[in-house]
């Protein structure tokens, strides 16, 4: 499953870096843990804020047409620079094809700008659509944005990772990695969210969501 793969590249990844900078990310999953961040978002039975985002083509996309005709798993990822949401967005390829037998979209969204998506539905090689939510907005209406503390970005500024430069923002946000599987009613029928970025929701878990539907 994705999420034991994740765990295997997390072991090694701590393995391979500084504790120094382990020890940072652990802290700031703590803080947000502390505060249970992940169950303040949108739940199973809540309705979705509609929206009309661009995608990587910086065509617009908007989640009310889309819901005439199909339900949607809406995917949040942080960017095309996380490695933990590039193996998610290729074990979400994967199973696009039983996905689309059921009568379902699958689009993900990032705050990162489009050319920057672009760059992440080709090195992927993504057959779905990669949307730009720019500042966060529309993941701030699902409730799952977070500001990081200065330790945190002076840590990925190390990498040579500036998150203001990469999203355009005005503020260094990301939100929590996060899935939704929502009906044509616009109502969330499976919901994942979780303060560690290591932890995705497995598409085996959305795909039996979808035939919930």
């Amino acid at each position: 499953m994705l999420q034991d793969k994740l765990q295997a590249f997390k072991k090694q990844v701590y393995q391979d870096m500084p504790k120094e900078t382990t020890t940072k990310f652990d802290k700031q999953i703590q803080e947000l843990r502390d505060m249970n961040f992940a169950s303040q978002g949108l739940k199973v039975g809540d309705t979705i804020p509609m929206f009309i985002l661009n995608n990587a083509k910086d065509q617009k996309v908007s989640s009310k047409e889309i819901l005439e005709n199909n339900p949607i798993v809406i995917n949040f990822y942080r960017g095309g620079w996380c490695p933990y949401c590039n193996l998610e967005l290729r074990a979400l390829q994967q199973f696009l094809p039983e996905f689309e037998n059921l009568g379902t979209k699958l689009i993900a969204i990032s705050p990162e700008k489009p050319d920057n998506s672009m760059s992440t539905v080709e090195k992927n090689e993504l057959k779905f659509e990669v949307l730009t939510d720019t500042d966060n907005k529309l993941a701030r209406d699902f409730g799952i944005v977070f500001e990081f503390p200065e330790y945190l970005d002076e840590a990925y500024n190390g990498f040579g990772l500036d998150l203001k430069k990469h999203n355009n923002s005005k503020k260094v946000e990301l939100p929590l990695p996060a899935t939704y599987v929502v009906d044509q009613t616009g109502t969330i029928r499976y919901a994942f969210a979780d303060e560690d970025y290591t932890m995705r929701a497995n598409p085996e878990d959305i795909l039996e969501a979808l035939k919930g539907i």
